[in-house]
């Protein structure tokens, strides 16, 4: 579409747009961003409410412009140490709160919504959004590859009851944006399916390479990224094999390796030096997944079997990118000679649309 602004007629108010972003990890928070800038881009004049526990500086990481940040839950996704362990009863007590106290949560929401004169909820995705917007009397377009039901229906038990309740609550929503990579999201009753959305690369490969010391050439130069909750036990030992290779990592802790690159300046984010990169190492995530693929980096990954999403994730990633699938058992107790075997070709021939920030941006920006 024509990079061009679109201009607000003098006899409308300011649109005002209120996003709500699901309170797990950052991944969420990052895509959601990436669709705020490109509507800030391509409509200046729109105020941006980001509502959301995730920091700002994650936020700025993205948006360029101005925005009001709203720190609120309404959601929590699930409780996890790291971005692999999850604590299912704190997850289920959690909840259980969270429908206890919905009637309260909708109502100081609204309250706001109406003093802000908010005229339309975009979310990604937490499932009481749908009702804040019904009570507030405006519409609610919804943003996800899956919904939280899938993950809560999949552990069974006392979590089929709370699975119901969200399908419940996102049947209500207007309309839904559905990234690839999805489940059916049958909850649903109004789907646009869109392409993959992202961040774009702020900097050269040459800016990179001269700012962080990398010298080794692409093939030999490997992202590992494991989202906004880290990864407790990544077995850096394994680095040790690999002494003419570079790894990148954005975790503090990492141990002081003379092969390993620690990002710790936060205007830099996972994606800006995924061009440089021969592989991404990364737990099955949307985020990372998307914009690797619409780089066209090869992702290495693992098989995740107590997260429903996870296999419509890997399903996407085989079919739309170059790729190696490990087990849990491969990449913790192995020696990583993986990074050394050849990559798996994408089984689609046709390569998978990537216009889902310019899709989403165009229709809210319509709306307007």
């Amino acid at each position: 579409m024509p990079n061009t602004q679109f201009p607000i007629p003098n006899y409308m108010e300011r649109p005002i747009l209120y996003l709500a972003i699901t309170n797990h990890g950052f991944g969420h928070a990052t895509r959601t961003a990436s669709i705020a800038a490109t509507i800030q881009k391509l409509c200046p004049d729109v105020l941006l409410i980001m509502v959301t526990t995730a920091p700002r500086w994650l936020l700025e990481c993205y948006i360029d412009g101005d925005f009001i940040h709203r720190p609120r839950a309404f959601d929590l996704g699930v409780v996890q140490a790291d971005s692999l362990t999850m604590d299912k009863e704190a997850t289920l007590a959690k909840l259980l709160e969270i429908k206890k106290n919905q009637n309260s949560l909708i109502a100081s929401e609204v309250n706001f919504i109406r003093q802000n004169r908010v005229h339309l909820i975009l979310a990604d995705i937490p499932f009481l959004a749908p009702l804040i917007a019904k009570a507030a009397n405006i519409p609610c377009w919804m943003i996800s590859n899956f919904g939280w039901d899938l993950i809560y229906r999949d552990w069974g038990g006392e979590f089929l009851e709370i699975a119901d309740w969200i399908s419940d609550c996102y049947s209500k929503c207007d309309r839904l944006f559905r990234l690839p990579f999805h489940e059916p999201m049958q909850a649903f009753p109004n789907i646009t399916d869109v392409g993959l959305t992202g961040g774009s690369p702020r900097y050269t490969a040459d800016d990179l390479r001269s700012s962080w010391g990398i010298t080794a050439p692409l093939e030999k130069t490997i992202l590992l990224t494991f989202g906004g909750l880290g990864l407790q036990q990544i077995p850096y030992d394994n680095l040790h094999h690999f002494p003419d290779w570079q790894f990148i990592v954005f975790d503090e802790s990492a141990p002081d390796l003379p092969n390993l690159v620690k990002v710790t300046d936060r205007k830099y984010r996972p994606v800006d030096f995924m061009p440089i990169c021969g592989r991404v190492v990364s737990k099955p995530g949307y985020g990372t997944f998307a914009e690797a693929t619409r780089l066209q980096v090869p992702i290495v990954t693992i098989t995740r079997d107590d997260f429903a999403e996870a296999a419509f994730m890997l399903e996407g990633l085989s079919n739309y990118n170059q790729h190696q699938i490990l087990t849990p058992t491969e990449f913790f107790q192995g020696s990583w000679d993986f990074l050394s075997q050849p990559l798996l070709q994408p089984k689609q021939s046709q390569p998978i649309a990537k216009n889902g920030n310019e899709a989403i941006a165009d229709a809210v920006i319509k709306y307007f």
